[in-house]
């Protein structure tokens, strides 16, 4: 699957259509159902879509009292934007407090997502979580390209065709590494944006979560480019997603402002590692996601 931070300044061919639109799943029979792609300017379909269109079919098969806590999955192939993509979901166990349920993502004869994904009824227990966040609010961040003091046209552009492709919202509390990146300046492995859905979703808890798991996948794998003052269109550059997880706290609406920090764990052996929280504006932990990508750096031509 394709990190959305690789798109290069080339405007899409057709409008985006709304995340809840993106999100829907046709009915094909019984634990069967097909999804379909937004053909964009790239020719691979986000990995995002893939996860959110995972959990939808998934939960379809689960009793309405029990949310969804995990989805772990594993990107087998790249999908196709062109091509209809069939979720068939194994009912692998519907216990007293936990439903599990597996899911594969398939185009032809293309395995492209297998996933896990696991619901609970509503129980309570001890509580705690890691330290919250130090972030300005949404409302006080600056524009993207605004970080380079407006003058990075790259940055802008490539600012602008992302939201033109994907369904996120975003804001940026501090200037994005990727601007320092650009001026051939290295920093740390760590990252922040405020996200949510770019439309508003239903109120239904399943396309709430749905929706977070489509957004998780942005950004996340370049966190690991700012200590090597790369930028995900530079010449050579390989990224690509192998596994996403993502852990859900609590219940929320993901098409309200969330704080996503995103840390590059390590790198290593043409792979990298990394994590993220994502808070409430008033600092509560709602998520955790993790993801192994390949990352390769090849010297080019010219």
């Amino acid at each position: 699957m394709f990190d959305a931070t690789e798109l290069t300044v080339s405007a899409p061919p057709t409008p985006r259509p709304p995340l809840g639109r993106i999100l829907d799943l046709d009915d094909v029979r019984t634990d069967l159902y097909e999804g379909h792609s937004y053909v964009g300017a790239v020719p691979r379909i986000f990995g995002g879509q893939a996860v959110g269109q995972a959990v939808i079919a998934a939960g379809r098969t689960v009793a309405p009292d029990r949310t969804v806590h995990s989805i772990r999955c594993t990107f087998v192939h790249p999908g196709r934007p062109e091509t209809p993509i069939e979720y068939h979901v194994d009912r692998v166990r519907d216990g007293r407090s936990f439903t599990t349920r597996s899911v594969r993502a398939i185009q032809g004869d293309d395995v492209i997502l297998l996933a896990t994904v696991s619901f609970q009824a509503t129980e309570t227990g001890l509580s705690h979580q890691t330290p919250t966040f130090d972030a300005p609010p949404p409302s006080a961040t600056t524009e993207f390209d605004n970080g380079a003091d407006g003058s990075n046209s790259a940055g802008a552009d490539w600012l602008a065709r992302l939201r033109e492709n994907v369904a996120v919202d975003f804001q940026f509390p501090d200037e994005h590494p990727r601007i320092a990146n650009l001026r051939g300046e290295t920093r740390p492995p760590f990252q922040q944006a405020w996200v949510r859905t770019a439309e508003r979703l239903s109120d239904d808890p399943l396309s709430q979560a749905a929706g977070f798991a489509y957004a998780s996948d942005l950004f996340l794998l370049s966190s690991v480019l700012p200590p090597h003052a790369l930028t995900t269109d530079r010449p050579g550059l390989q990224l690509a997603s192998l596994d996403h997880s993502v852990w859900f706290h609590a219940p929320f609406r993901s098409d309200m402002w969330h704080l996503y920090e995103q840390e590059g764990v390590w790198t290593g052996g043409g792979r990298a590692l990394t994590r993220g929280h994502l808070f409430s504006r008033d600092g509560v932990l709602m998520a955790s996601t993790t993801q192994e990508g390949v990352v390769r750096v090849r010297e080019t031509t010219t």
